[in-house]
């Protein structure tokens, strides 16, 4: 009965789960920053700074 316990409450499996879905989020991340700092506003922002920064 204990075995059989412990089986159904054993976690395997769960950690390449967590892995897989922190991997997405990850992705997820990624994409969205690549998004942002591609648009025009942001490199006219960070060009402006550095503009700034050079003179």
């Amino acid at each position: 009965m204990r075995r059989m316990l412990r089986r159904l409450r054993g976690d395997d499996g769960m950690n390449t789960a967590e892995y897989a879905v922190g991997t997405l989020a990850a992705v997820a991340f990624a994409g969205l920053l690549l998004k942002v700092l591609t648009s025009g506003t942001v490199q006219a922002a960070l060009t402006a700074i550095i503009n700034r920064a050079l003179k």
